[in-house]
């Protein structure tokens, strides 16, 4: 697969393989050894950029990734972020950011263990902590960095101010925020900023949660239980009959390019800009092997041109996440 460079130098497969849904969140609940097998597959098939967070599970999607990918660690970039207020013993979050640099000091040895490495590819901020200037956060990291524990520093969900004052103390190598057809908001600043900086994009629900492969519909159910899709705006059932303009936008695209709507959305994403890498989540082989696929789906200038004017005219209705969960973002 195509390589891009993140930052300065990190190198990484084009598309990435976000494994947050490896270990829940989701209606169905995918089998250990199964997920094992996938993120394997993944990196015979080119894949080299591996996305987790202590958060997931918590501490369960590390300890996958980190088994699955031990025979070839050496081959494969992992990124894995703090942030999150856990109790350790519990295994469970206690529902705050938290960012405090004597507390990031602490939890990357666990991060380390989990991944089975002596120092992390890339380590992100999962959410900017309001309470802690974020020179402190870039410094706490620097300081890992220096020690040896952590290559490259990231930001997810972060405004463009914040990343600047990031920046300013540790080069911050990728920013990682939502961004796709239905959620575009990066445009406005983050992404101008990136490229000023030198810093990597990497979009996560680059498929918007599924939406964007046209397999939800308005009567697909979401398990309230399990399913974070269930407490998401944008996915009742109004919204998404309404949304359904974007699916039917890129299904006929993909007609035309012998491609399916999911493949068209990446490589609209891909298309932005050569540090843009979408790291899109998948439980399933099928949907690994057509995502993978979407890095030779070549787009025109004038393919662009009409996706992105006619997405321009749509509204989408429906928050992207709840109102608390988006009060966390764009700080």
């Amino acid at each position: 697969m195509e390589k891009r460079i993140l930052g300065a130098d990190l190198e990484v497969s084009a598309i990435g393989l976000g494994c947050m849904s490896m270990t829940g969140g989701y209606s169905d609940r995918p089998e250990r050894t199964e997920m094992l097998d996938l993120i394997r597959t993944a990196v015979d098939l080119g894949v080299t950029f591996f996305d987790t967070a202590e958060i997931y599970g918590p501490y369960a999607n590390e300890e996958l990734v980190g088994e699955a990918l031990a025979p070839v660690k050496d081959r494969v970039v992992i990124a894995t972020k703090f942030g999150w207020d856990i109790d350790p013993v519990e295994r469970k979050p206690r529902g705050a950011v938290t960012s405090d640099p004597a507390v990031i000091i602490q939890v990357v040895e666990g991060s380390l263990q989990r991944l089975g490495v002596e120092a992390i590819d890339l380590y992100y901020q999962h959410r900017v902590d309001p309470a802690i200037p974020i020179e402190e956060v870039a410094g706490a990291v620097k300081e890992l960095i220096d020690a040896g524990k952590v290559k490259h520093f990231g930001m997810s969900e972060a405004a463009a101010g914040t990343i600047r004052r990031a920046h300013a103390v540790q080069p911050v190598t990728a920013v990682q925020s939502e961004y796709s057809l239905w959620w575009r908001r990066p445009e406005e600043e983050v992404l101008a900023t990136c490229e000023e900086l030198g810093i990597g994009f990497v979009p996560y629900s680059p498929l918007g949660k599924g939406f964007l492969t046209g397999t939800v519909t308005a009567t697909t159910s979401f398990d309230a239980g399990n399913d974070i899709r269930s407490t998401i705006p944008r996915f009742a059932p109004d919204a998404l009959q309404n949304n359904r303009a974007v699916v039917d936008l890129l299904t006929s695209i993909a007609e035309r390019k012998g491609a399916t709507p999911g493949q068209i959305a990446l490589a609209w994403l891909l298309a932005q800009k050569s540090w843009i890498v979408p790291i899109p989540g998948t439980r399933k082989l099928h949907r690994l092997q057509e995502n993978i696929g979407a890095a030779d789906v070549a787009l025109t200038a004038d393919d662009l041109s009409e996706i992105t004017h006619a997405a321009d005219s749509i509204h989408i209705e429906g928050g992207r996440y709840s109102e608390a969960a988006e009060q966390m973002t764009n700080l």
